[in-house]
Formats: C-alpha cells, structure tokens, sequence
C-alpha cells in the first residue's frame, strides 16, 4: 500500500475520530449525535471551524476552550491520535478492499463503547443490539476471507451464528459463577464480538481479552492501585481485543497452529 493512502487514512481517522468522541459523550446521556452543533461544554459557546481540527486544534489551543480557556479533555485528542493511528494500519493491512471498509466500520463502534465503559461503566443496548444486526447483514451478504470464510456449503451467515452463539454463552457463565464480577453488558457485548469475527477468530478475539484483562487487574493489584474486590470495566479489553484481531487474527491463528504443525 502506497504511503499516500496510509497518510490519507490518517487524517480521516482523525476526522472519525472526532464523531466517535462525539458519541461518546451523548450517546450515554440520550443526547442527539448531530443537534446541537459542537460546543464547549463549560461556556456552552458554539465552535467553529477552525476549533474543530481533529487533533491540531487541540494542541494550538494547548488543550482550552478558545472562548473561556476551560480545559479540554485529553480523551478527545487520544480518541483522535488512535483512530487515526488505527486507519493507518488498517490501510497499511487491507489496502483498498472490502476487509478495509468492514474492520473500519467494526473499529469505530469498538472504540465508542471502550471509551463509554472507561469512563461510565455502561454498555449501551442502543450501540449493541444494532451492531449485533449489523454485523448479520455483512456476514450473509460479503465473503471475507479474514474474519468468515466460508465452510464448504454451509451459508455465511452461520459462522458468524456460531461464533456470537460461543460468546454469549461463555460469558453468560462466566457472570453466573463469578456472581456479580462480569456483568450483563459484558456478555452482550461478548455476543457482538463473536458474531463480528465469526467461528474462525471468536477465540482469539475472547482469549486476548481475558488474557490482557488479567495482566492488567494483577498489575493494579500488585501496584496497589486497586483493592481485590474493586472490579475494573472488561468492555474496554474486549473492544481493544477484537480490534487485535480483526487486524491479525489470523495471523494470531496461524501463528498458534504453526507451534503444533
């Protein structure tokens, strides 16, 4: 893939990333994402244009309001520096093709619901339940050799069936026996994660998650920055997880299968 590309994808991950902030922050409180326009927070002043450049306005700016020099949050500007990030390597991966367009798509939705669990610990129904059709309609409708290949004769949109179907049902038991320690969020949220990566990569995606998630808890434990029994949100390292594998899941996969070959 041409440097080009890579540069303009970029920037137009920025610009996405700028939306999914926008998401982020409405989204939870039942606000519209389109009215009303963007505005500062604390003064409630309308932005213009030239306030609204992803990533370097926020440095021009050094991180204020233009108007009330109220301080803007950095989440804004890491949210755009990684889905900018995140379009240059999916470009770099997939070059121009349909598993670009597809992990572009899953990737954004990823993000927001990170970002939403992050920082207030909720997995929004109105972000999954359309995702999780979403994610049926592409894997009936487009073969993509990376995330669904097709098996022999069995239709698309099995695959992708089975692979919500693992999801829902480890995480389901997972939040019974540990009472409380996984919520409901996380297992619908599991659910979406099988049917985006289908039979083929829903292990991966799952394994990576729990895998990270853990390494982090016994870090904060070890450090003292988290007591036993303070739960951390999982949502964050299943989006951070199925993001890894929509980018080299099977890669992942044929990296595991080559130790035993």
């Amino acid at each position: 893939m041409e440097i080009g590309f890579i540069i303009i994808f970029i920037f137009l991950g920025m610009m996405v990333g700028s939306f999914l902030n926008v998401c982020a922050d409405r989204l939870p409180a039942g606000k519209s994402i389109v009215y009303p326009p963007s505005h500062c927070s604390a003064c409630r002043r309308r932005l213009k244009a030239k306030d609204l450049v992803p990533v370097f306005s926020y440095l021009w700016l050094h991180g204020r309001c233009r108007y009330c020099r109220a301080p803007i949050p950095r989440r804004l500007l890491w949210v755009e520096v990684g889905t900018g990030v995140l379009f240059g390597l999916a470009c770099w991966r997939y070059g121009l093709s349909l598993e670009l367009l597809v992990t572009l798509v899953y990737s954004s939705i990823f993000i927001v619901l990170l970002v939403i669990d992050l920082e207030r610990r909720l997995i929004l129904n109105k972000i999954v339940y359309p995702s999780m059709v979403l994610a049926l309609l592409v894997s009936g409708l487009f073969s993509i050799p990376h995330f669904l290949p097709p098996v022999g004769i069995v239709p698309r949109i099995i695959p992708a069936l089975v692979g919500g179907g693992i999801g829902l049902v480890l995480f389901f038991l997972v939040a019974i026996i540990s009472r409380g320690g996984m919520g409901w969020g996380d297992v619908k949220m599991a659910a979406l994660v099988g049917l985006v990566t289908g039979l083929h990569l829903v292990f991966v995606a799952l394994l990576l998650a729990v895998i990270t998630g853990g390494l982090v808890a016994g870090i904060l434990l070890a450090l003292k920055i988290k007591r036993r029994r303070q739960a951390i949100p999982f949502g964050p390292f299943l989006s951070l997880a199925t993001i890894v594998t929509l980018l080299w899941g099977s890669s992942i996969l044929g990296w595991y299968w080559g130790l035993f070959g």
